[in-house]
């Protein structure tokens, strides 16, 4: 047990102490995350929109995702990863509040865009930052942590808003959401300094060389699998979750906590995970490959038995795809990018989630209007096939560039 403990203790040893600032400030600002996971159940029971409706304010989330991602790229390049970070964070926080007092159909869609515009510049600048920090070249592992704090504040919060939900109302979750986001940019300006050769990094001169990502054929095609596996992904933050109400009849405070195990499983398993992946010797885009057929099987799991037991083997093989694949995509990613383009990069990479918000939600709430939850889930199960097979030509695509 001993010897257990310490190999798990093992796996942190070496991080930087900023890695750990960041990861600290960024648990801060994910344990008020209880927005986004009962968002669309907030949208249809709250504010009674049909699922078409719902599906084109996430469409809109999608919109500010994706030039969020694009203006933290820019800005992360230009005034480095610590000053987007506390702007994304502060405006993000005001925006969460500010949110919940939008009744329209149309009001709700344009303060969604501004909001994810807001709090999404804050992705390519937190990647950027892994890697400034980096030591001995572990980039993956303080993914990984900040990845941990990430999952340990979105498990707890969905267990804090489905009891505040049930408690109080669906609009304490706004405040609390908001105050936190605000708070952990106010820690980040005591906890964490800006790494001292970081304006030497973003400057224009850097930011000239090397190919743009834009213009590189490998990372677009990594770009198109990471859109593919993250508009069947983002399915268990908005459908799947009106599958466990309307299917399988659960309650908010239920659901919430079938989304703590995802959480829980992160913080206890994936960092042991990255380092047990590493020792094995299997390359960034193996692992990616791996990450994508644990998410395929978790769909395609949800349509052999309508058994409780069915969503939470869903629910544990969607975790194991994540903590497979997510820290690995990034460090690929990151791997990818020339020295003064990662914030570029990052910020493309950053841009597949926001299209997958696009595309995702709206695709999915529609497929499910229109086909039912089953055809939806043998959907997302061929879609991520598809992205299985192609990324495996991604090896060929950088030999060619080298």
């Amino acid at each position: 047990m001993k010897m257990l403990i310490n190999n798990y203790l093992n796996t942190y040893r070496g991080i930087a102490k900023e890695i750990w600032f960041l990861s600290f400030v960024t648990f801060i600002n994910r344990a008020g995350a209880m927005v986004i996971p009962f968002l669309s159940l907030y949208l249809t029971d709250q504010k009674d929109f049909t699922l078409p409706q719902v599906g084109w304010i996430m469409t809109f989330y999608g919109f500010g995702s994706l030039f969020g991602n694009f203006i933290g790229g820019k800005l992360t390049d230009i005034i480095g990863y610590y000053k987007t970070i506390v702007l994304s964070l502060f405006i993000g926080g005001i925006g969460f509040i500010a949110i919940q007092f939008l009744d329209s159909f149309s009001s709700l869609c344009i303060g969604m865009f501004f909001l994810m515009l807001a709090v999404d510049t804050y992705r390519p600048a937190v990647f950027v930052a892994a890697d400034a920090y980096s030591i001995n070249n572990n980039v993956t592992r303080n993914i990984g942590l900040i990845r941990l704090a990430i999952n340990l504040g979105f498990s707890i919060g969905p267990v804090i808003g489905g009891i505040l939900i049930a408690r109080a109302s669906y609009e304490s979750i706004f405040w609390v959401d908001g105050i936190t986001c605000m708070i952990a940019s106010l820690l980040l300006v005591l906890l964490l300094k800006p790494k001292k050769s970081e304006k030497k990094e973003v400057s224009i001169v850097h930011v000239k060389e090397g190919i743009s990502p834009y213009a590189n054929p490998a990372f677009l095609l990594f770009f198109v699998v990471m859109v593919i596996n993250a508009i069947a992904f983002v399915q268990y933050f908005s459908t799947v979750p009106i599958y466990y109400k309307q299917i399988h009849g659960l309650s908010e405070d239920t659901i919430g906590s079938i989304l703590f195990l995802n959480g829980i499983m992160i913080v206890f398993l994936e960092m042991p995970l990255i380092a047990w992946v590493e020792r094995l010797g299997m390359t960034k885009i193996t692992a990616t490959i791996l990450g994508i057929v644990f998410l395929a099987i978790s769909f395609i799991i949800l349509n052999f038995s309508d058994l409780f037991g069915t969503l939470i083997i869903g629910m544990v093989l969607m975790t194991i795809g994540e903590m497979i694949g997510s820290p690995f995509s990034n460090a690929l990613a990151l791997d990818m990018a020339p020295k003064g383009r990662k914030g570029s990069y990052m910020g493309l990479y950053s841009m597949s989630f926001s299209i997958s918000h696009i595309i995702g939600h709206n695709a999915g709430m529609n497929a499910i209007h229109s086909f039912g939850f089953e055809m939806t889930w043998y959907g997302m199960f061929i879609l991520l096939g598809f992205a299985a097979i192609i990324i495996m030509y991604l090896p060929k695509l950088i030999n060619k560039i080298i």
